[in-house]
């Protein structure tokens, strides 16, 4: 009963044998086209120009295909000029040294070239899909400009004929623009982001923005998402995290802006209780600008208070869920106030510039009225933010704790294990889970915050603490986060952030085969996508582990981390033949790229045997169009016994 009321209902959209057929056989030539290219991106962490760079030179593979269609007639210089025109066509158009002269020629050659490597491009996608990617405005013309065989003379004639005339009604520029702005989205038919949008710079709006407008996206949450996320969804701990390492990265100013966040009763908090000090002078990248002294001072303030009342939200949340077991963390209880020391795992260490005023000696992790009052405005006014809500919605609806897709695991931060490689297990709420149980356990609860974004003590909220901080949280994988130690502590051995044995353990086929397996992947052909920790390719270290296993793509796209990683990270591309590791140069600016004329940009495939090219049949979206294929067979059969039956 239920299949035949499913039946009328699609008999609704196809109410003839006729148009059962047409999208059967539609269907049917979809599955054995090569599967689009999938480009695999992490850890942006607001670094909004590299991100745009990447996406508009489809991460190199722009330039990978003008290679591939023109290397027979072009200079190497050709290829590369014409890659900038196409990534960066408004520009090339206006750079009166890149182009010099534009004449009617100029014009319409570069139309035809362009429409020409647009076929080239297009070669993965049914006509239906590429008008979808079409400009509407010009939809027609540029189907009239593809489907043209120009080696009869009268239709040669008639294809310069439009462009003339493109050019002389001084449309010629605007619809070059649109070409290239097709050209980057055929060239990357799926965007995976394997976590961190957020923190270390103040550009994630135009990231949120972008991605929002993308044809075609997912989003796995990585532990800097979680933070947002979890102030979004009711957790203070979450926010005031946020907005302590927006004041240590020294874009707190930005954040107030752009979300209209109500900062003012924290800056006049921390102007009457806190002096300026070295230790909170925000990281200012060189590539921001400098702030005036009395920002820098207000900054240095704002950093301190932020600080301490973070630790005694912590506290606050440790105290409550005794089961994160992290009572080692509570270490403003741990404080001497007479001996201006602290002691950790039973030793005591001397405080530097520790504001002492500010904890109450008999109860540290008591908030003042005052105090009360700034979280409740901060939350608010976060809470409330047109931009916020927008961005959490999207996350929600478009993210995932982890994610398989085309048989690849894509997660952002690591599978806990113990020392022997076994899965370590959490208890939620009473019930213990690991692996790939924890991961759907972690979705769910932060799903359930979701929905409650006014609870602010709940178990779930709670959790979106732990998420970002906790000892075995899949997004952290460190065994403590030691930012109170870093701040207050000299000497060093304090501030160590020993790691889950996860990221040694990667390195070892046999584990990352079994992580597989956890997650019923076949062992031996899928690989695990993971971000989250730099690679320090300058010390030789290989983004490729465990013989093929997992690939690690944290894009080091943050300036932050590129001293020790030597570059600007990695991404990964998938074509319909395998996979091609890229490795990116820290991105300056669009006028340093003009001016070397060349992106540097490098791929490399990863090969792991002779490999069939891919076809959309053997893929996720293959899946799903072949349950359409079987139900429009149903369909069918149907629509036949009925028109039988009446006749």
């Amino acid at each position: 009963m239920n299949d035949k009321k499913y039946l009328e209902l699609l008999k609704e959209t196809f109410q003839t044998p006729e148009a059962v057929i047409t999208e059967l056989i539609n269907l049917e030539a979809i599955q054995n086209l090569p599967k689009g290219t999938e480009l695999y991106l992490s850890d942006v962490h607001g670094a909004d120009a590299a991100f745009e760079h990447i996406l508009r030179t489809g991460a190199g593979n722009v330039r990978e295909k003008i290679g591939n269609y023109f290397e027979e007639n072009w200079t190497a210089e050709e290829m590369d000029r014409f890659g900038l025109l196409i990534s960066y066509p408004v520009y090339a158009l206006n750079d009166k040294t890149f182009l010099p002269e534009k004449t009617t020629e100029w014009y319409v050659d570069t139309i035809i070239d362009l429409v020409d490597f647009m076929s080239f491009c297009a070669v993965k996608y049914t006509r239906s899909k590429l008008r979808k990617a079409l400009p509407k405005e010009y939809t027609y013309v540029i189907e009239e400009l593809l489907y043209t065989d120009l080696s009869q003379k009268e239709k040669d004639l008639y294809y310069r004929n439009i462009l003339h005339r493109l050019v002389s009604l001084g449309q010629a520029e605007q619809f070059i623009i649109d070409l290239c702005t097709v050209i980057q989205r055929l060239v990357i038919d799926h965007l995976h982001l394997v976590g961190d949008i957020f923190d270390r710079a103040s550009g994630e709006a135009k990231i949120m923005e972008r991605l929002i407008e993308h044809h075609s996206v997912d989003v796995q949450w990585g532990n800097h998402d979680i933070l947002w996320m979890g102030a979004m969804f009711g957790s203070k701990a979450n926010l005031l995290t946020l907005l302590r390492v927006a004041a240590r990265y020294g874009y707190l100013f930005e954040l107030e802006t752009t979300y209209g966040l109500n900062l003012r009763p924290l800056f006049l908090y921390a102007e009457s209780n806190y002096d300026f000090n070295e230790a909170f002078r925000p990281k200012v990248s060189s590539q921001s600008s400098i702030f005036k002294q009395e920002s820098e001072v207000l900054l240095s303030k704002a950093h301190q208070a932020l600080a301490i009342l973070q630790f005694k939200l912590e506290g606050q949340i440790i105290k409550r869920r005794p089961d994160f077991e992290m009572d080692h963390r509570l270490l403003l209880e741990q404080i001497d106030h007479a001996n201006k020391a602290v002691t950790i795992e039973g030793k005591a260490y001397p405080l530097k510039d520790f504001p002492y005023k500010m904890i109450d000696e008999t109860d540290p992790l008591k908030l003042t009225d005052e105090e009360s009052h700034i979280l409740n405005t901060l939350m608010e006014s976060f809470q409330k933010s047109e931009k916020l809500n927008r961005y959490m919605d999207f996350l929600m609806k478009k993210g995932s704790m982890y994610l398989i897709y085309n048989d690849q695991l894509l997660y952002h931060g690591c599978i806990p294990l113990t020392d022997e490689g076994e899965l370590m297990s959490f208890s939620f709420e009473g019930k213990e889970a690991n692996g790939k149980q924890m991961l759907d356990k972690y979705d769910q609860y932060i799903r359930q915050a979701a929905r409650n974004p006014h609870e602010t003590e709940d178990y779930a909220t709670d959790l979106l603490w732990y998420a970002w901080t906790g000892p075995i949280s899949p997004l952290f994988g460190r065994e403590k986060m030691t930012t109170f130690e870093r701040y207050y502590i000299d000497d060093e051995a304090t501030h160590a952030e020993n790691r889950n044995a996860y990221f040694e353990l990667r390195q070892n086929k046999t584990v990352m085969k079994n992580i597989l397996k956890d997650f019923e992947l076949n062992a031996d052909e899928s690989k695990v996508i993971n971000g989250h920790t730099p690679v320090k390719a300058k010390k030789g270290e290989d983004p490729v582990k465990a013989e093929g296993r997992l690939i690690v793509i944290d894009g080091g796209m943050s300036e932050a981390y590129q001293k020790s990683t030597g570059i600007a990270g990695y991404s990964l591309l998938n074509n319909s033949y395998g996979f091609l590791i890229v490795t990116h140069q820290p991105f300056d600016s669009v006028e340093n790229l003009f001016e070397q004329q060349h992106d540097d940009t490098s791929l490399k495939e990863i090969i792991d045997d002779k490999l069939e090219r891919k076809l959309i049949k053997d893929t996720t979206i293959g899946v799903s169009i072949q349950d359409q294929i079987d139900d429009l067979q149903d369909l069918l059969m149907y629509i036949n016994k009925e028109s039988n039956r009446k006749n």
